[in-house]
């Protein structure tokens, strides 16, 4: 089927125009910028003028669908917090996903049972390559059973495998970085020969973290503890191994200075460094945290830190430092938020509580531009899974080695629609998601998500 969006302002990392899309079999085959009438062979038209917010005359924004490198599907195990299909009373993760502008995500291990094995991941991205509204990429535990104690499949896994068994674009334990160095880093070495990265937690503090716990410090000191002597030793460990260690959800200024000096200096071969940060550690801070419940409903890990924290990650993601904007959306039940279980779901709100922090200004001066939020949520994640070229020649998957992340000629249509002057209170009763855990309940945002398409298709409509 032939598709034009037409009359739409076309922004990714590099092209902000007003234009035309044309989509041929699930892939952009034309840009055109300007006026174009729709010439016979169209099928479908999408306007965007039929878009247009009341007392606006702006039209909607056309984007590539956001690539997220760090989620929790739930699936198997948890049924009660999310599932992977929807059903006739509750929608699911993919449809949450779809439904905040997503068309890319890899989801972590920690299930129940863990996703230890090619064959466990494989059996659930089969699963929702069938429901046909996200690609969803599993990760695989580091260790059997999440035990830390001896390596997961991932020794049997084939950098070289075309068309066969599944191969994970990540691999990560979570939650846990492996407390033994010996074993981190043959699993690093293992990723290294594979060619993906290492997605680490960072909350391994060692002896220090461990008397500040003894010592009744509060979670906001041996939290950072935790995290700043942990990234520190996964970069030490990824030198060692030459491999590509992957930061997750980074929160410290600390952190993320110790993040920014080794990627001016690093001269290990082969080694490289890349970190994501969550929208709500740039929203939000320790105080937000109190207000919903410090132990309860705003606990999340890492923690929301400091006013001076959010405004370092800020910084760090208008130089550059910082690679990827990621969700760790975590559905939770109610029950498990009242007694401090932590995470917040974050499919349906990751783009507008960014836009309006970071492009809005939220009441201060904008701190990056629309291009550059498309890249930190689509081409550089994409670009960092090797969904920017030809690395990732993998899976029998239909998908596996098509370009995604940018809107040009040859990329997969994975596209969103965004009223970028359009407002909303966030009302987790609209959520499609089982988890109604937000931190931004109540809260005024802009920018929402009207429509989604993946691979030509529109799987999402507001």
């Amino acid at each position: 089927m032939r598709l034009v969006l037409k009359n739409f302002r076309i922004v990714d990392e590099e092209i902000d125009t007003i234009g035309n899309v044309i989509i041929e079999n699930g892939l952009i085959s034309e840009v055109l910028p300007g006026q174009h009438s729709p010439d016979a062979k169209t099928a479908l038209i999408i306007d965007g003028e039929n878009f247009a917010s009341e007392g606006t005359t702006c039209l909607p924004v056309l984007m590539p669908s956001f690539v997220d490198l760090h989620a929790h599907f739930r699936e198997p195990g948890f049924i009660e917090k999310e599932t992977l299909f929807p059903s006739e009373l509750l929608e699911s993760a993919s449809l949450a996903a779809a439904a905040g502008g997503f068309g890319t995500v890899i989801c972590m291990a920690n299930t129940r049972p863990p996703i230890d094995t090619i064959e466990k991941a494989a059996a659930l991205k089969s699963r929702c390559d069938t429901l046909g509204l996200v690609d969803l990429y599993p990760v695989l535990s580091l260790t059997k059973n999440m035990e830390g104690k001896e390596l997961s499949e991932i020794s049997a896994i084939s950098a070289d495998n075309c068309s066969g068994a599944y191969i994970p674009l990540m691999l990560s334990e979570d939650g846990k970085d492996l407390a033994d160095d010996e074993l981190f880093i043959a699993a690093m070495k293992e990723a290294k020969r594979i060619g993906i990265p290492v997605s680490c937690h960072c909350d391994f503090g060692g002896e220090e973290a461990e008397a500040a716990k003894s010592a009744g410090q509060p979670r906001s000191v041996w939290s950072r503890i935790e995290e700043n002597n942990a990234v520190q030793r996964v970069i030490d460990l990824g030198k060692k191994t030459s491999c590509h260690v992957h930061i997750a959800h980074v929160s410290t200024r600390e952190a993320v200075e110790k993040i920014r000096r080794e990627k001016a200096t690093a001269n290990a071969a082969g080694f490289k460094l890349s970190c994501e940060v969550m929208p709500h550690n740039l929203s939000l801070t320790e105080e937000d945290a109190e207000k919903l419940g410090g132990e309860t409903w705003g606990r999340v890990n890492p923690p929301l830190r400091s006013d001076e924290d959010r405004k370092a990650l800020i910084q760090a993601l208008a130089d550059g430092t910082i690679d990827a904007i990621a969700t760790d959306h975590a559905p939770h039940t109610n029950a498990d938020k009242a007694i401090g279980v932590p995470g917040f779901s974050a499919f349906e709100t990751a783009f507008a509580a960014a836009f309006t922090e970071l492009v809005r200004g939220n009441g201060s001066p904008p701190s990056i531009g629309l291009k550059q939020l498309s890249s930190l949520m689509s081409a550089r994640p994409a670009k960092l899974l090797g969904f920017g070229g030809n690395k990732h020649c993998r899976n029998s998957s239909r998908s596996q080695d098509r370009k995604r992340g940018r809107i040009l000629a040859g990329y997969r249509a994975d596209l969103v629609i965004v009223d970028t002057e359009a407002t909303w209170v966030v009302d987790p009763s609209l959520f499609k998601t089982r988890g109604k855990n937000s931190p931004f309940i109540g809260r005024r945002l802009y920018g929402k998500i009207l429509m989604t398409l993946y691979g030509g298709r529109v799987v999402f409509q507001c």
